[in-house]
């Protein structure tokens, strides 16, 4: 499939999800939606009048078997729901599923290249010097441009959202900033396990001590060197099998989100999904505007050659399953193999822009919508707090609300309010994804500008 006509296939596969996604939400959908409301709205009617009673009371028991019957009915409903769409999800699974096969191995091999290539520690921690450098400073502009822009629009104030009930659960498991769990999580105790579980981070750890070592003995990591190299270059070939399917992936995508949620909502949350978006295309334009300052005119080249990328992270709302066609595209833009091995996967666990952005978005939003204000000192603790607890964050869906699920209670905003914006965290985090795509292929481009490892372009199809 040439690069031109995945392109255009994929723009074509987003339209006819949308179209597909619509018509199948009033025809077959609809009804099972309406079911569901019918059961909140008689849970939460039946929860009102069980905070006026007593517990011990016999009207209190038959309201709490009502209960239990009105939610037993809607969950019945949401089965017969995911029962309706499992075959365009199914179409998303396969390619996201074949993705994160070839993600592990892709990173392990071409990491090792990439660091014994570099050769010596010393040379290592002058690239990763300038990789942290970068990444750090992209951390706290997304985050503060997100802290600004949401203070700015104040969009919770103006939806005027209703308050979730105190018991509302969300479903999402929040996660905290213990020393212990953030060492576990960057340190593996198992390579086979980091690789099982897909876990980059850790498979970053263990492939920088892999190429160093590799380097170190000499002649004999040469063998190894070309055997891993060999490797890389099969994986990517095997991605360029599985991008074939990219196209029938957004597709159900983009069909499955429609048809569960309804082009209503869409206009029911347009003003935080729009003023969401135009903060992103700030930040777009922040991240250009730093990589011309290093790369000048090329920049837009490079913009140009990873828009199938950032298509798929877009439509599959992950940016890991752009991974593979990045590192291609960057290649072909003249970055050298051993600058992107080293970046590109290092990004993927440090460098999430568009996430990070969300988090202070959506943070304040729900502050906004139960009318709490925080001050400016708060709000800069919020931050940092973020800034921690996000780094290793998988670029996957949902990954940003575990975090701002554990960031919430330290502020004494109800953990439920995510209960606000899960219903529109899809449409969200397809933009957020691409975005982490841009950042972390303009970080590994002008890493390569700096170590002077950056050729002309490659006229590859």
């Amino acid at each position: 499939m040439q690069k031109s006509k995945l392109t255009l296939y994929i723009f074509v596969a987003l339209i006819l999800g949308v179209i597909a996604g619509y018509l199948y939400n009033v025809y077959v959908i609809n009804a099972i939606n309406t079911r569901m409301s019918s059961a909140d709205v008689a849970i939460k009617k039946i929860d009102t009048r069980l905070a006026g009673l007593d517990s011990t009371a016999i009207a209190y028991k038959n309201f709490k078997i009502q209960r239990a019957t009105q939610v037993s009915l809607r969950k019945v409903a949401d089965d017969q729901r995911e029962d309706k769409l499992e075959g365009f999800n199914i179409l998303s699974k396969i390619f996201l599923n074949l993705i994160k096969m070839i993600v592990g191995p892709l990173v392990f091999s071409t990491l090792v290249v990439g660091v014994a290539k570099v050769g010596d520690i010393k040379a290592v921690g002058r690239i990763g010097g300038k990789t942290l450098l970068w990444f750090l400073s992209a951390t706290l502009v997304s985050l503060l441009l997100g802290m600004l822009l949401v203070n700015l629009f104040q969009p919770g104030t103006e939806m005027h959202l209703p308050l979730p009930d105190s018991h509302l659960s969300t479903g999402i498991k929040k996660t905290g900033i213990s020393l212990k769990d953030f060492v576990d999580h960057v340190f593996p105790r198992s390579f086979f396990e980091a690789m099982t579980n897909n876990e980059i981070l850790q498979i970053v750890v263990f492939s920088i001590f892999f190429g160093i070592a590799t380097a170190a003995i000499g002649e004999k990591g040469e063998i190894v060197i070309k055997a891993m190299d060999a490797i890389a270059h099969i994986i990517l070939k095997i991605t360029g099998y599985v991008m074939m399917l990219a196209p029938l992936a957004v597709f159900g995508a983009i069909t499955a989100i429609i048809a569960k949620q309804g082009l209503g909502i869409l206009s029911t949350y347009a003003i935080f999904i729009g003023e969401f978006y135009f903060s992103l295309t700030v930040l777009w334009m922040v991240i250009i505007f730093a990589g011309f300052v290093v790369l000048r005119k090329r920049v837009f080249s490079l913009v140009g050659k990873i828009k199938d990328a950032m298509l798929i992270a877009f439509s599959t709302s992950t940016s890991e399953a752009a991974y593979p066609k990045v590192l291609l595209e960057l290649e072909r833009f003249g970055c050298n193999n051993k600058i992107v091995s080293f970046v590109l996967p290092l990004g993927y666990s440090f460098n999430l822009d568009g996430s990070m952005m969300y988090m202070t978005f959506a943070s304040l939003f729900l502050a906004q919508a139960y009318n709490m204000h925080l001050s400016v000192g708060q709000q800069v603790t919020m931050l940092l707090i973020l800034m921690l607890t996000s780094k290793g964050v998988a670029g996957v869906p949902r990954a940003s609300l575990v975090v701002i699920a554990g960031t919430l209670p330290m502020f004494n905003i109800p953990e439920a309010g995510l209960a606000l914006i899960i219903g529109i965290d899809p449409l969200l985090d397809m933009g957020r994804s691409a975005t982490n795509v841009l950042g972390n292929a303009m970080a590994t481009a002008v890493v390569s500008k700096w170590e002077n490892e950056l050729s002309e372009e490659q006229l590859v199809n």
